[in-house]
């Protein structure tokens, strides 16, 4: 049986995903406590064949603190009886949930008439700390909007093969900050950038002026060939540490030239070896 445990901050987009994974034929079932999670899956694997070979949970922080700090030992007893668990773990910047609370106009779940939104958030973060230590895929949802998340859930889990890495490649820009949910980030910044030729300002790194004057580039190349060296060197590692996701992130001043051209020239190079995407997120 395969199991998808869903948690992460309150107003990052976790019932999203859920109904993602509802729309990808899983069964969901959403706030389930963590104390039941044993015997639920466990009932699951009872009715394997029916409708629940592929099964996911919705778990938040409205749990006792002790089944929280619990949560490692409890999927790593499911894996031992033979469950294919992954977790993932939908985060999004402080800011930006409370802006998400005070548009919706939405009360948090563990607020209190003594506990500002920001100290709830705060809270939340600390009691959901053992669930995102054994997060195999991290979604920050900062820069994603409802339908972005929605490609991004479905190229990641619905395509993914199992036993097989998915590797996801990322351009950003460091003015906007760096994607938190990164595993691996290689900054660009020292190549040639083609924002200062006014020619070629409004075009990206994934057209076709801008890949002509980045490919005459000798240390664009250079950089490419390091990147490429390094995951093709060390991914074997990741993947032989159990690794199911990994999130390669690059990064450029603005995120649209220089990242936006290697995230695509390593999509190319590795599409064949991996599960790729290949994923810009200061394009939209």
């Amino acid at each position: 049986m395969k199991l998808i445990i869903v948690s992460g901050f309150s107003g990052s987009g976790k019932t999203t995903v859920l109904h993602v994974l509802e729309d990808l034929g899983y069964y969901c079932v959403d706030n389930l406590p963590i104390g039941l999670l044993s015997s639920f899956a466990g009932q699951m694997v009872a009715a394997e064949g029916e409708f629940y070979d592929r099964t996911a949970v919705g778990i938040d922080a409205r749990n006792r603190s002790n089944d929280l700090a619990r949560f490692p030992a409890i999927i790593n007893g499911l894996r031992d009886a033979g469950i294919d668990i992954e977790v993932i773990y939908v985060n999004a910047d402080e800011h930006i949930l409370i802006k998400r609370f005070s548009e919706t106009r939405r009360k948090h779940p563990l607020t209190r008439d003594d506990m500002s939104l920001a100290e709830a958030i705060a809270w939340e973060r600390q009691l959901l700390d053992p669930i995102a230590q054994e997060a195999d895929l991290r979604i920050d949802t900062s820069h994603t909007n409802l339908h972005q998340l929605r490609d991004m859930v479905r190229a990641r889990v619905a395509t993914h093969k199992s036993q097989t890495l998915s590797l996801m490649f990322v351009s950003f820009g460091f003015k906007h900050g760096v994607p938190v949910d990164a595993d691996i980030v290689f900054d660009v910044r020292c190549l040639p950038n083609p924002y200062w030729d006014t020619r070629l300002r409004e075009f990206n790194g994934r057209e076709q002026p801008v890949i002509e004057f980045l490919e005459k580039q000798a240390t664009v190349k250079e950089m490419f060939d390091d990147i490429s060296a390094y995951i093709e060197r060390w991914l074997p590692r990741f993947q032989a540490a159990d690794r199911t996701y990994l999130t390669v992130a690059i990064g450029c001043t603005g995120g649209h030239h220089r990242s936006v051209y290697l995230v695509e020239q390593l999509n190319q190079a590795f599409r064949e070896k991996y599960d790729v995407i290949a994923r810009h997120r200061e394009l939209g």
